[in-house]
C-alpha cells in the first residue's frame, strides 16, 4: 500500500500509537520513534505554516499537530517522569526508602503553615522560633521560603517538627501547593477577628488535594472583637469539624503577638501526627529530599536549603541537586551554626554545589562527583532543551499594547531574574495564571537566580523578550548593552506590581504616568564610623550623577538590598553639595540605613512622568 501524502509530503500513517517524547525534544527525535525522515516532518510543517528545522527543539503544540495530522499519540512526558527514567538509568530511584521494616526510624513532622494574608502566618513562624522575618520584607510580604526545626515537650518526651515557611498571599498559590507536598501537615491560620476568607478557602483546597492532616490555628483570640466560635462554625461548612463538634480536627486558639498558647499548637501538631500518619523514614540510606529555596552568595558560591526526606546527608557526599551538582562542603542549621549530617526531616543549607537548583527541585546522593556530574549534565540539556520549545517573537509592554489594540493575535516573551529560585517560580506560576482570553499569552523563555547578565540581552534580543528583574540589577555594561540592543528591562521589589503592570499590558490597558530614570551609580569605596551622623560612605561616581534629592537604592552582589532611600547628606570635601558626576569622589550618608559595606553601589534615580501623546 503506498503512503499517503500530507501537505504535499509522503509520510507513513501510524495507526494511532501512542509516542512518547521528553519536552523539548526535536523532528528528529520524533522521526526515530515513527522510523520517517526527519526531513518529510521539516517540509510537512512547512506546508502547514510552522518554519522549524529538524534539530530544534519543538513545543508541546506542534507535536500534537503533527500527531494528528500523522495519526499518532503524542505524549510529552512529564518533567518528573524524565526524571525517573534518568536516575532508572544510573539504577538510582527516588521516592522510596530502602531496607527492610526493621530499618525505619520514627521522623519529625514536616509542617506548612498556609492561610489568608494578614492573618498572622510570619508573625505565627516568628514566635515560634523567636526569629523576626517580617521587618526584613518588602512591602511586609513573605518573599523567600526557608525551613526551620523547633522542639517541644510531650508527655515527657522532646518531640521535633520542621516548619517550611511559605509565601502568604494567592499570588503564590503553586508554591503553597508545591509546600503542601513536601509537608505532612498543613497548619491552617486564621483570624479570629476576620473569620474565614477567600484565601483561607483557597490554603484549605491545597492540604486537602495533597491530601495532608489539617491543625487550624484561630489566631489574634487577644483581639477585643475576636469569635472564635464563629471561626469554628465557618470552616465547619467546609468540612474541617472540630473534635470538640464530634469531628477529628484540632482548633487551637492561640496569639502570636503575645505568645499564647503556643505550646499547644506545637502539641497538637505532634498529636496529629501521631494519630493520622505514620511518619517513619531509614536514616542509614543514602539521602534524598527536596530544595525548598537557593541563592547565589558572592562569597560561598550557590546555596541550597534541602529538607532532607530519607537517609542521612553528610559533609563529603556526592550530590546532585536540580542542574547542580558537587560535594558536600559545608551544611548549616537554621542558625547558621556548622552541623556534620541531616537526617530524616531535617532541613539544613548546603554548600558547594555547581550551580542554584530550582525550588521544589530533587536532591539525591549518589557513589561519586562523576556519576553526579553525569546526572546534572543530563537534566541540564533537558531543561535547556525544554526552555528552547518555549521560545518564539522584541517589544517594550507600551509596544505589546499598541500591537494588540490593531487585534492581532499576540504572545509576550519574558526573562525572569529573581534574587532568590522561590520568588522566581512563584513569579513564574502567578503569570502563567493571568487569563485575558485567548488571543493573548505570556511565556517564559528564561529564569534564573542573581544580577541580569549580557546572555539575558542577548537571548531577549534574539527572542524579542521583556527582562522583569525582580529584587535584583544588572551586572557591568549589561544597561547601556540592552538600550543598543532595545531590550526593555524592568525591575520590581514587589511581586504584585510586576503582575499587575504585565496583566494591564496584555488587557491592552497599560497607561503609566511616571517611569523610573536612572541617574546615575557611585562605589563605596571606604566607610567612616560617625556617632553623630552614622556611617558615612567614601564614594566615586563611576557613571552618571548623583543628585541630593533623588531616591537612591544600595545594591551588593548584583542584589538590591535597601530600595527608595533618601541622602541624609552628600559632600564635596567639605562642602555640601546638590550633585556630584561621572569620575568625582564624595561623601554620602543614607537617610535612617547604616548596613553598608565596601563595594556595594548607590544607584540614583528619580520617576519621570511621561507626557501622553
Amino acid at each position: 500500500m503506498q503512503a499517503p501524502t500530507i501537505g504535499g509530503v509522503r509520510v507513513r500513517k501510524g495507526d494511532g500509537e501512542i509516542v512518547k517524547l521528553p519536552r523539548g525534544a526535536s523532528l528528529t527525535d520524533f522521526a526515530e520513534r515513527i522510523n520517517v525522515d526527519p526531513a518529510a516532518l521539516v517540509q510537512m510543517l512547512f506546508s502547514l505554516g510552522e518554519m522549524v528545522t529538524a534539530t530544534e527543539s519543538v513545543n508541546d503544540e506542534t507535536f500534537e499537530l503533527l500527531g494528528e495530522e500523522l495519526n499518532y499519540i503524542v505524549q510529552v512526558v512529564s518533567p518528573e517522569d524524565e526524571d525517573r527514567e534518568l536516575l532508572e538509568s544510573f539504577d538510582l530511584e527516588f521516592g522510596s526508602d530502602e531496607g527492610v521494616e526493621a530499618d525505619l526510624e520514627v521522623r519529625p513532622p514536616v509542617v506548612t503553615v498556609m492561610g489568608h494574608v494578614d492573618h498572622g502566618k510570619t508573625k505565627l513562624l516568628d514566635a515560634l522560633r523567636n526569629a523576626n522575618v517580617v521587618d526584613k520584607e518588602a512591602g511586609g510580604i513573605t518573599q523567600h521560603i526557608g525551613a526551620y526545626q523547633v522542639a517541644t515537650e510531650v508527655d515527657g518526651d522532646e518531640r521535633r517538627i520542621t516548619f517550611i515557611d511559605t509565601p502568604g498571599h494567592e499570588a503564590f498559590t503553586a508554591m503553597r501547593a508545591r509546600g503542601a507536598q513536601a509537608t505532612d501537615i498543613a497548619i491552617l491560620v486564621v483570624a479570629a477577628d476576620d473569620g474565614v476568607m477567600p484565601q483561607t478557602v483557597e490554603a484549605l483546597n491545597h492540604a486537602k488535594a495533597a491530601g495532608v492532616p489539617i491543625v487550624v490555628a484561630v489566631n489574634k483570640i487577644d483581639k477585643p472583637e475576636a469569635d472564635p466560635t464563629k471561626v469554628r462554625g465557618q470552616l465547619t461548612e467546609y468540612g474541617l469539624v472540630p473534635e470538640e463538634y464530634g469531628g477529628d480536627t484540632m482548633f487551637v486558639e492561640v496569639s502570636a503577638l503575645a505568645g499564647l498558647n503556643l505550646d499547644k499548637l506545637l502539641e497538637a501538631v505532634v498529636l496529629t501526627a501521631d494519630a493520622s500518619l505514620d511518619l517513619r523514614a531509614n536514616p542509614d540510606q543514602d539521602a534524598q529530599g527536596l530544595v525548598v529555596e537557593a541563592h547565589l552568595d558572592r562569597g560561598r558560591g550557590p546555596v541550597a536549603t534541602v529538607l532532607v526526606q530519607r537517609g542521612t546527608l553528610r559533609v563529603g557526599d556526592s550530590i546532585v541537586a536540580g542542574a547542580g551538582y558537587g560535594r558536600v562542603r559545608a551544611m548549616l542549621d537554621e542558625h547558621g551554626e556548622n552541623i556534620t549530617e541531616a537526617d530524616p526531616s531535617r532541613p539544613a543549607m548546603v554548600l558547594g554545589l555547581t550551580a542554584v537548583p530550582g525550588a521544589g527541585q530533587t536532591f539525591i546522593v549518589v557513589d561519586d562527583d562523576r556519576m553526579a556530574r553525569q546526572i546534572a549534565e543530563k537534566r541540564e540539556s533537558r531543561e535547556r532543551a525544554a526552555m528552547q520549545a518555549k521560545r518564539r517573537v522584541r517589544r517594550t509592554l507600551e509596544d505589546f499594547m499598541a500591537s494588540m489594540e490593531k487585534g492581532e493575535s499576540q504572545e509576550l516573551n519574558l526573562i525572569l531574574k529573581g534574587d532568590v529560585s522561590g520568588s522566581v517560580e512563584a513569579l513564574e506560576d502567578s503569570l502563567a495564571k493571568i487569563d485575558v482570553g485567548d488571543e493573548v499569552s505570556i511565556r517564559v523563555i528564561d529564569r534564573g537566580v542573581g544580577a541580569i547578565t549580557e546572555t539575558n540581552v542577548d537571548l531577549a534580543a534574539a527572542s524579542d523578550a521583556i527582562i522583569i528583574g525582580f529584587n535584583v540589577r544588572p551586572q557591568g555594561k549589561v544597561t547601556e548593552m540592552a538600550d543598543k540592543e532595545g531590550v526593555e528591562i524592568r525591575y520590581y521589589s514587589v511581586i504584585y506590581q510586576a503582575i499587575e503592570e504585565i496583566e494591564a499590558a496584555l488587557k491592552g490597558m497599560l497607561k503609566p504616568e511616571y517611569e523610573e530614570q536612572t541617574l546615575g551609580q557611585a562605589e563605596i569605596r571606604t566607610i567612616f564610623r560617625s556617632s553623630r551622623t552614622g556611617n558615612i560612605a567614601g564614594c566615586m561616581v563611576t557613571s552618571g550623577v548623583l543628585r541630593r534629592n533623588a531616591k537612591v537604592r544600595l545594591i551588593r552582589d548584583g542584589a538590591v538590598v535597601a530600595d527608595t532611600l533618601d541622602l541624609a547628606s552628600l559632600r564635596r570635601e567639605k562642602d555640601d553639595v546638590s550633585e556630584v558626576r561621572e569620575g568625582f569622589e564624595c561623601g554620602l550618608v543614607l537617610k535612617n540605613y547604616g548596613d553598608i559595606k565596601e563595594g556595594d553601589v548607590v544607584e540614583a534615580f528619580e520617576m519621570r512622568e511621561i507626557p501622553r501623546g
